[in-house]
């Protein structure tokens, strides 16, 4: 009687034991399923989420049925437990466990915030003042706050931030956008002044720099900039003023409505370049490496004046006889299409007549 009785309750343990199994095989199984997504979704990890946490949340969000299953998974794969914070992108066609393999691996979502060359500082602040997904930091800071906070206490901002397309998760900051930026703009100029031409009239890197804002202000046609950088070094070498209306329109600032007037040309300030000596005290916009370039291998030629043509590009006069001829042509008689550039880049055109 006993041994059919042990006989009956090791059956019954078997087929309890296999039916638990066979539930657990099958609940797991689950993890392997698609998810039901028809467009990706951003799912948020905050710091200091615990793998329980996330299996809940993965469960109230609707991506698995049972928290349960998940928890499992991660006792059987310890090293799936540990996930990483961040904002992830789950596209339709994923698994759960594809879920969790990109949390450990901290495969995060990037967005993407640009700068565009010629632009200026503030340009750049209003651009990352309307960047979403990027904490904002230095939004109520003045510049010389955000100047001191990446280590260069003291300077002035304009042109020192590399205009590029930068990268970013939903951990960053502004102010790290901007250290970035920063940096970028300090190894591009160190490269390119160490390859530079010789005999050029600047003192330092931050000369060049100056200059080559003004050179990516000045065209957005590619195979002037050498050019136009030419111009504008035999000016400096002869002693002769540079100029040059992108400088005019910095120093006017909110007064400027899109406008030169020659009262404009004849008011004192420091960028008026129709009045100063030399080169203007910063930079006016944000140059590019192209623009670095040029302002440091300028071509040659006998070249000092360029007016725009009004299909983006320019006419090169090596005399001022020339050169006025040439504003007649292209200034004083218009074409109805006229433009300064080749494309819209930038908010003021610049004219060119010099």
């Amino acid at each position: 009687m006993f041994k059919k009785l042990l006989i009956f309750l090791v059956s019954v343990c078997v087929l309890v034991g296999a039916g638990t199994g066979l539930w657990v095989w099958q609940g797991l199984q689950t993890l392997e399923q698609p998810v039901a997504l028809e467009n990706s979704r951003i799912l948020t990890v905050e710091p200091g989420t615990g793998f329980g946490q996330l299996a809940l949340q993965l469960e109230t969000e609707g991506y698995v049925e049972d928290a349960l299953w998940l928890r499992l998974y991660a006792r059987l794969n310890p090293g799936k437990a540990a996930i990483k914070a961040g904002d992830y992108e789950l596209q339709p066609g994923m698994t759960p466990v594809a879920m969790i393999d990109a949390m450990v691996a901290g495969d995060v979502k990037h967005w993407a915030v640009q700068f565009i060359e010629g632009k200026t500082f503030a340009d750049m602040r209003a651009t990352l003042a309307a960047t979403d997904r990027l904490e904002k930091k230095t939004t109520n800071w003045s510049d010389e706050r955000i100047m001191t906070a990446l280590g260069a206490e003291g300077r002035h901002p304009e042109g020192l931030f590399y205009p590029d397309t930068y990268l970013f998760t939903g951990n960053e900051t502004d102010l790290g956008i901007l250290q970035r930026a920063y940096d970028r703009m300090a190894s591009v100029l160190e490269e390119e002044w160490q390859e530079r031409e010789q005999g050029l009239p600047y003192e330092s890197p931050y000369e060049a720099l100056i200059m080559a804002s003004i050179v990516e202000r000045e065209t957005g046609v590619a195979g002037e900039r050498a050019e136009v950088a030419g111009v504008f070094v035999r000016r400096l070498q002869k002693g002769m003023r540079l100029q040059t209306d992108p400088t005019v329109i910095y120093g006017m600032g909110d007064a400027y409505d899109g406008r030169i007037r020659s009262r404009d040309l004849r008011t004192h300030t420091p960028y008026n370049t129709y009045r100063i000596d030399g080169l203007p005290p910063t930079p006016i916009a944000m140059p590019a490496r192209a623009a670095i370039h040029a302002a440091l291998h300028p071509a040659e030629g006998d070249a000092l004046y360029f007016v725009a043509r009004g299909d983006g590009s320019h006419k090169f006069s090596s005399t001022l006889a020339e050169h006025q001829r040439a504003v007649r042509e292209f200034q004083l008689n218009r074409r109805d299409d006229y433009r300064s550039s080749p494309a819209p880049t930038t908010d003021e055109s610049a004219e060119g007549q010099d």
